[in-house]
């Protein structure tokens, strides 16, 4: 079974969330998500409408994912990648070059972006 992992915060999910989400799990047989919790959230200095609890039912409920697990920091995803046998870690190319280093452990991806849909211009369009 060929594992994939993906990380990310997923608040006020949309059509690139779910485009994301789709092409990570097309590239294997189980898609783990590590989905940020508030309190990284908080470090980041990024905010999120829906809490960790509200964002983690929203994510178990969509078919490509398998298993949601919690980003708790910056530096576990080489112990998630061990503990969960993870083949190929998955990123926005937003993110390229920034997770490099996992080859060691994995294959690394990066995914282009969904053009025209992000989670900062739905926040930015509504506060017009």
């Amino acid at each position: 079974m060929k594992k994939v992992l993906t990380y990310g915060t997923f608040d006020l999910l949309h059509w690139g969330h779910i485009n994301l989400l789709k092409r990570a799990r097309d590239l294997g047989d189980f898609l783990v998500v590590g989905l940020s919790t508030d309190e990284f959230n908080e470090i980041k200095q990024k905010s999120a409408y829906h809490s960790f609890e509200h964002r983690t039912i929203i994510l178990e409920s969509i078919r490509f994912v398998d298993k949601v697990i919690p980003e708790n920091g910056w530096d576990q995803k080489v112990q998630d990648i061990i503990d969960h046998d993870i083949d190929i870690f998955v990123m926005g190319d937003d993110w390229k070059g920034k997770f490099d280093h996992l080859k060691e452990y994995c294959e690394v991806i990066y995914l282009p972006r969904t053009v025209d849909i992000s989670t900062t211009k739905i926040k930015k369009d509504l506060c017009v």
